[in-house]
């Protein structure tokens, strides 16, 4: 029979998620709705990637980081930042210990699902006025009909010249729409699969329907549109030629729930993990003992193809100028190393599990609402096919890191097995032989137009994030 005192002595040795709000203080949940509010600001204004990567850089000049021009030799202490074409941006502290020994990354990326204009895009079908699109990243086309749309972006001229497109925001803004069937004409529509029943060549959006006062016009609505635009930015209908315009919901973020618990908006991937890292980037240690960096990049959400993704050299190539400017020249083997003795949270979304729609997801390893920062150990999809699987002997490093700063965590998986799966920037650092596992928030309707975050998984995010900068290892 079991005495008293060795009963006491018992502890209770089984793994039980908690729900974050019975976990937090006082100061956590004071803090929380001021980060958010902050965060809400900076996302209704950063809604695509080069206005993300332009806001970012204010912030961080804010901070005292300095264009890497600007130095002749690096020091610990120095804040640097590298723009590369003004849509990828890479940041670094330079912290006490030398830089061989390894960087603390924390790498998101600032492009989300959207619908790109063609680069011949207006046209007039029965005197009203369209530009042509094509999408952008994984969609479901059907969700992005009959709600307000606004256009960002920018035109280039010939000249270089470099006109910034924001028109939709601002209440005093027209609004974009992409039409839809209604019911009474919809039959065959609705005999369709959901993938079906759009077509992505009518995803196009209504610009005009007024035509121009010219007898001699041959399609006057197209035309009336190009003088306007022509009026109001002194483009022709050649600059689209050179033009990167991307359309996107025209609404702002707003709060969910009597509760004001969570956040809806669009772009919350990656956008969401992406300024929670700069933020933890800001108020990290002024001097880390290692260096900090910081990735904010473009085209994940198409594979990190092209000049301003992962899957090019740009991340190597900052480095090395780094590398350069602190021990004067550079040399290849002190890239290899420092790269390799390098951690990184690669800050990506997961999927929170939706009761809704349950039996997509395995619940004991799915990522829960209000169940804090989604560590992600392996990607991939069926057998785990293109997955960066983390090292087991990093994540309980991370366990360490999160559990010793009080930060709110769990573990999941992007469904079940042979149901889903996906990729993150995570395998681009990997193949230097760093350290990396996924690490990020759970959303609900991810893709979506407007997707929902839970407030207290944002900030649970960022203290992971400035947890993990200011880590002084074992």
């Amino acid at each position: 029979m079991e005495t008293k005192e060795k009963k006491d002595k018992k502890t209770d040795i089984s793994y039980q998620r908690k729900n974050g709000w019975e976990l937090i203080d006082d100061k956590d949940k004071k803090n929380i709705d001021g980060f958010s509010y902050d965060y809400m600001e900076f996302l209704s204004k950063s809604k695509i990637e080069r206005e993300f990567h332009d806001n970012s850089v204010e912030l961080l000049k804010s901070a005292g980081f300095k264009e890497i021009s600007a130095y002749k030799s690096l020091k610990a202490g120095d804040r640097v930042y590298v723009s590369n074409y003004g849509k990828t941006l890479f940041a670094f502290v330079i912290g006490k210990n030398d830089l061989t020994s390894g960087m603390h990354i924390v790498g998101a990326h600032i492009d989300s699902p959207r619908i790109d204009i063609k680069q011949n895009p207006l046209y007039e079908n029965t005197e009203i006025a369209y530009f042509d699109t094509h999408y952008y990243g994984g969609i479901k086309k059907y969700q992005w009909l009959t709600i307000p749309l606004s256009l960002h972006g920018v035109i280039v001229k010939k000249n270089g010249e470099k006109i910034k497109i924001n028109i939709g925001d601002d209440d005093s803004d027209p609004v974009f729409c992409i039409t839809d069937l209604l019911p009474h004409l919809a039959q065959s529509q609705m005999k369709k699969t959901l993938s079906e029943a759009v077509e992505g060549e009518n995803l196009d959006i209504i610009v005009g329907s007024v035509p121009v006062n010219d007898k001699d016009a041959k399609e006057k609505v197209k035309q009336n549109i190009l003088n306007i635009l022509n009026e109001k930015y002194s483009i022709t209908e050649e600059d689209f030629l050179s033009a990167e315009l991307e359309i996107v919901p025209a609404a702002r973020p707003r709060e969910v729930g009597f509760d004001r618990s969570m956040i809806l908006a669009y772009g919350h991937d990656d956008k969401v993990c992406a300024y929670t890292a700069l933020k933890a980037m800001l108020d990290a240690d002024k001097i880390p003992d290692y260096t900090s960096c910081l990735i904010l990049a473009d085209k994940e959400e198409i594979g990190s193809y092209g000049a301003t993704g992962m899957g090019s050299n740009s991340f190597e190539n900052a480095t090395s100028e780094i590398l350069n400017l602190y021990y004067g020249s550079y040399n290849e083997l002190s890239l290899k190393r420092l790269l390799k003795n390098s951690w990184m949270l690669s800050a990506d979304v997961n999927a929170v599990l939706d009761p809704l729609f349950p039996s997509v997801s395995e619940k004991k390893n799915s990522a829960l609402l209000n169940y804090g920062i989604c560590v992600t150990k392996y990607t991939g999809a069926r057998g785990k096919g293109g997955a960066s699987d983390a090292n087991a002997e990093f994540v309980a490093e991370v366990r360490r890191i999160f559990d010793s700063n009080k930060v709110v965590w769990q573990t999941g998986e992007l469904g079940k097995v042979d149901e889903g799966g996906g990729g993150t920037i995570a395998h681009y650092l990997a193949r230097y032989g760093m350290q990396v596992v996924d690490c990020g928030v759970g959303l609900m309707s991810m893709h979506a137009p407007m997707e929902i975050a839970s407030k207290l998984d944002i900030y649970m995010a960022y203290k992971a994030y400035l947890a993990f900068y200011n880590d002084r290892r074992k």
